[in-house]
C-alpha cells in the first residue's frame, strides 16, 4: 500500500483545480489531515503553498495573527492573486456554531467576502475541525469532506510502519485478529496501544488483542454516545423466540466475504417490538453474540447536545465510529422514547429531533456499511412511519408475551444458571403454568423472590435451599404487567397485524388472532413462518 489516502488526495487535488474556494475538512485527529494537505502541495504542476494558522500560534511561517481569525482572513484577502495557496485555519468552529453573537458576526461575513474573492484565483481556504459546524450564512458556499478513521488497508499499513516483521509474532489468522480489533481506533490510539506493548515485551502477539480491545473500549467509551458492550449472552440462554432464532442463525455467516461473493447484501437491521419484559434487549445481545460481531449499544438520550448543532454533530460521529468499527452490532434501545411523536410538533427543541430523526433514516436506508441495527421499541405506535419503511430494516419482529411452552423454557433457563444440579427438584411444568401472563423478566424476579424467601426461612439456624413452592408463593404475590397494560398489549397486537410483523414466536394462538386482526381491517391473510 504505497498511500492509504491516495483517494482522498485525488477528490481534494480535483476541488482545488476546480477552484473551490471554501473546504470544510472533518476529522479526529489534526496531524494526518495536515500530511494529506503537504502531499497536495506535490501533485500540482505549478508548486502549491500550504500556510497553517491557529489562534494560539498564528500563522505557522511568521507567527503574525495570534488571537485573531479577522486578521488572518485580512492577510488571505491581502495575497497576491497570482499565487497558488492553500489556506488552513485550524478549530473556528467556536466562531461558527455562534454566528449571532456580536464579536462573530464580522467573521462569518468576512468568509463570506472572502469566498467571493477566492473564486477568481488558485487560492483555497480549508478549515479543519474534529466537529462539523457550519451557519446559515455559509451553507451554499462551502463544501464538507470527512477524514475517516483508517480502515482494515490502512491498519495493515500502520502495523507494517510500525512494527518490523520479526516483532511481529502473529500468524495470518492472528494479524487479521489484531488489525479487525484496531478498526474504529484513530491512528494515534493505534500507534499508543502497539507502542506499549513493544515496551512491555519487546513484540507484537496475541495477547495484545486484548490491549488492543480494552483500548477501543475506552475511546467508544470517550465519545460519551456509544457504549462498547461484551455480548456473553448465547441464543442458548433465551427460551422460547424460535421464529427469531431461526432468522438469526440463518444469517450468522452473512458478514463474511463469502456472502458477499454469493450476491448477498448486508443484512441492515430488525426493529423489535413489545411490552417491557418481553426479552428484546437480550435479544439485541444474543445476536451480537451468535455473529461473533461487537456490540455497540447507543443511548439515544446523549444525542441530543444542548448546544446548538451539537446533536447533529453527535449523530454525525456516531455513524463514522459505527461504520469504522465495523461488521458490528448497534443496538438502540427503546427508539420510541427518543423519536416519538417527532412528526406532532411537540417537541419543543426548534426541529433538532426531527434532523438527527432524519439523519439517522437516511443513512439507514442508504448504508452500504456492515452495520446492523436492533432497534427496540415499547411504544411503537408513536413512532414516524418514515422509520418502518421497507428498507430500514430488514425485518420487524413482534415479541408476545410468552406461551407456556415458552414459560417452561425460561424457568429452565434461569435455574439452569442458578441451581444446575438441582434442576430436577423443580416442577417446571407446574411453574409454567401458574405463571400465565408473566413475562421472561417477571419470571425471572420471581425466581430471585423465592430465593429470597428461602434465605429467610431458618432451620435449626440454618439457611434452606428454595423450591418449586417458594416460586409459587412468589408467583402468586405478584401481578403481572400484563394485567395492568392490556390495553397496551392489545394495542400492539393490532399494529402487529397491520403492519405486517413477523412473530418471534411460534404461538398458533396469537396467529389466529393476528389474523382476525388482519381481517377485520381488510389487510388479507397475515403472512408468517
Amino acid at each position: 500500500m504505497n498511500n492509504p489516502h491516495q483517494q482522498l488526495l485525488q477528490q481534494i487535488d480535483l476541488m482545488l483545480r476546480a477552484r473551490y474556494p471554501l473546504i470544510y475538512i472533518v476529522g479526529v485527529e489534526e496531524e494526518p489531515i495536515e500530511q494529506v494537505l503537504q502531499q497536495l502541495t506535490q501533485l500540482s504542476q505549478t508548486p502549491r503553498q500550504l500556510l497553517l494558522w491557529d489562534i494560539v500560534t498564528g500563522w505557522d511561517d511568521n507567527g503574525n495573527d495570534k488571537g485573531s481569525v479577522m486578521s488572518a482572513l485580512s492577510r488571505i484577502a491581502k495575497t497576491p492573486e497570482n499565487t497558488t495557496t492553500i489556506f488552513v485555519l485550524r478549530d473556528i468552529h467556536f466562531i461558527l456554531k455562534n454566528p449571532q453573537i456580536d464579536k462573530n458576526a464580522p467573521v462569518i461575513r468576512a468568509i463570506k467576502n472572502l469566498t467571493r474573492q477566492l473564486k477568481r484565483t488558485r487560492q483555497t481556504l480549508i478549515l479543519t475541525s474534529h466537529i462539523l459546524t457550519i451557519p446559515p450564512e455559509l451553507q451554499e458556499e462551502v463544501t464538507v469532506i470527512d477524514f475517516p478513521l483508517p480502515n482494515i488497508q490502512e491498519i495493515d499499513y500502520l502495523i507494517q510502519q510500525l512494527i518490523v516483521s520479526e516483532k511481529l509474532n502473529l500468524n495470518g489468522l492472528g494479524k487479521e485478529q489484531l488489525i479487525k480489533a484496531c478498526q474504529g481506533l484513530s491512528r494515534a490510539r493505534i500507534r499508543r496501544v502497539l507502542a506499549a506493548a513493544l515496551a512491555a515485551k519487546g513484540q507484537v502477539d496475541e495477547t495484545d488483542i486484548d490491549r488492543v480491545l480494552e483500548e477501543k473500549k475506552q475511546a467508544v467509551r470517550q465519545t460519551g454516545i456509544l457504549e462498547f458492550y461484551t455480548a456473553n449472552e448465547s441464543l442458548k440462554n433465551v427460551g422460547g423466540l424460535e421464529n427469531l432464532k431461526q432468522w438469526v442463525r440463518m444469517r450468522q455467516d452473512a458478514f463474511t466475504e463469502e456472502a458477499r461473493r454469493y450476491g448477498i447484501p448486508n443484512p441492515k437491521g430488525v426493529l423489535l417490538v413489545g411490552i417491557q419484559g418481553t426479552g428484546k434487549s437480550l435479544s439485541a445481545k444474543t445476536i451480537a453474540h451468535e455473529w461473533r460481531l461487537p456490540l455497540l449499544r447507543l443511548d439515544v438520550g446523549r444525542l441530543f447536545g444542548g448546544m446548538v448543532g451539537e446533536s447533529e454533530n453527535r449523530i454525525r460521529q456516531m455513524i463514522q465510529l459505527a461504520e469504522a468499527i465495523a461488521p458490528c452490532v448497534l443496538w438502540m434501545d427503546e427508539i420510541d422514547k427518543a423519536f416519538g411523536n417527532i412528526n406532532s410538533g411537540t417537541d419543543g427543541d426548534s426541529g433538532t429531533s426531527r434532523r438527527v430523526f432524519g439523519t439517522l433514516i437516511t443513512w439507514m436506508q442508504e448504508k452500504t456499511s456492515p452495520v446492523f441495527m436492533v432497534a427496540t421499541a415499547n411504544n411503537v405506535q408513536i413512532l414516524p412511519a418514515e422509520l418502518l419503511r421497507k428498507g430500514r430494516f430488514d425485518e420487524i419482529f413482534f415479541l408476545n408475551l410468552p406461551t407456556e411452552k415458552e414459560r417452561h423454557d425460561i424457568f429452565k433457563v434461569h435455574l439452569q444458571k442458578i441451581r444446575p444440579s438441582r434442576l430436577r427438584d423443580f416442577d417446571l411444568q407446574k411453574l409454567a403454568s401458574h405463571s400465565e401472563n408473566f413475562s421472561g423478566a417477571e419470571i425471572q424476579q420471581v425466581i430471585i423472590d423465592g430465593m429470597h424467601r428461602a434465605f429467610g426461612s431458618l432451620i435449626d439456624g440454618n439457611r434452606r435451599d428454595f423450591h418449586t413452592e417458594d416460586i409459587l408463593a412468589a408467583v402468586s404475590e405478584t401481578v403481572p404487567l400484563a394485567a395492568i397494560a392490556k390495553e397496551q398489549i392489545t394495542s400492539l397486537k393490532r399494529w402487529a397485524a397491520e403492519a405486517g410483523a413477523r412473530m418471534a414466536s411460534i404461538d398458533t394462538l396469537l396467529i389466529e388472532e393476528l389474523k382476525v386482526y388482519s381481517q377485520q381491517q381488510g389487510l388479507g391473510p397475515l403472512e408468517v413462518d
